[in-house]
């Protein structure tokens, strides 16, 4: 049986995603301890929000009704899910782990099933909106897993979210995330190369881009990246190396599943150039930092 009560969660993982989000638990009345591996920062969370810090995955677990997990990849999940000092081994039948880090649906398979075996239940739930959407608790989560699970546990993560949606059986959630850096890598790569067209042309961009995201052109990367990008300003939170992560994990589900991925192979090389020109923490926006462009006034 699913705890469909739920008032005491652990979160670990308080990176530039997680920290905020755990925070936005605490603010909404959960009872929430956090772990994370550099200490400190957990004893500050502690410090801001409340709650208590773990010294290990399996501590913070122990008596949660709900285990979210918001770490960096594949290898960073395994490492804070198994062995003896693992989030699984101290949670307690009906408790649901819920992972928001962005990972691959094979993980989640996996997780799933050692859940199960364990009496738990797992729902994969990659995010979307960055750093920003993630300080104003209004990101979208992608969930994959049993339904029961999911309507107990989406009580918890709208704290942080301003949609949380069940997409299928495990690994859904995150086939959908895959879906969503797709559509982004090739948005932005289009805006920028329109951009660095504009600009060569000697048109006033913040004039053109006002325009534009009215009509068919319209998204909300050109709403929110375009007259920035123009300029250079790149620090809005979700970095280029997170984005090669998850381009990486998209192709090789292409690669599986039979897909032809060539506009996002390419832009996932774009990005490496931006690594190359000292990029790696840029925000996304920053493939137009590869293009020739004439800047404005000149």
């Amino acid at each position: 049986m699913v705890k469909t009560k739920i008032e005491k969660a652990a979160f670990i993982g308080l990176g530039v995603m997680g920290y905020p989000m755990a925070g936005h638990l605490a603010k909404s009345g959960f009872s929430v301890m956090v772990y994370n591996r550099t200490k400190s920062k957990a004893d500050r969370w502690v410090s801001e929000f409340g709650g208590r810090a773990a010294a290990t995955p399996r501590e913070a677990a122990s008596g949660a009704d709900i285990v979210f997990l918001c770490v960096g990849n594949d290898n960073d999940v395994r490492s804070v899910v198994y062995g003896e000092d693992g989030a699984l081994a101290g949670m307690t039948p009906g408790a649901i782990l819920w992972d928001d880090t962005t990972d691959s649906a094979q993980l989640a398979r996996e997780l799933y099933k050692a859940a199960k075996e364990k009496g738990v239940s797992f729902i994969d739930a990659p995010v979307s909106g960055g750093q920003s959407g993630a300080e104003k608790g209004v990101l979208t989560v992608m969930c994959g897993g049993d339904e029961e699970a999911f309507e107990a546990g989406k009580t918890a993560a709208a704290a942080f979210s301003c949609a949380v949606t069940r997409i299928g059986e495990a690994g859904a959630g995150q086939l959908a995330k895959m879906v969503n850096q797709i559509c982004i890598a090739g948005i932005v790569q289009g805006l920028s190369e329109a951009a660095a067209f504009g600009m060569n042309a000697g048109l006033d961009m913040d004039k053109v881009f006002g325009v534009l995201e009215k009509g068919a052109a319209g998204s909300w990367q050109m709403a929110n990246r375009g007259k920035t990008m123009v300029r250079d300003q790149f620090d809005f939170g979700f970095a280029v190396d997170w984005m090669r992560k998850d381009l990486g994990i998209a192709l090789a589900e292409a690669s599986r599943n039979g897909s032809s991925l060539p506009l996002t192979a390419l832009v996932d090389q774009f990005y490496g150039e931006v690594q190359h020109l000292g990029g790696r923490r840029w925000d996304t926006s920053s493939l137009i930092a590869r293009l020739p462009r004439k800047k404005p006034g000149c």
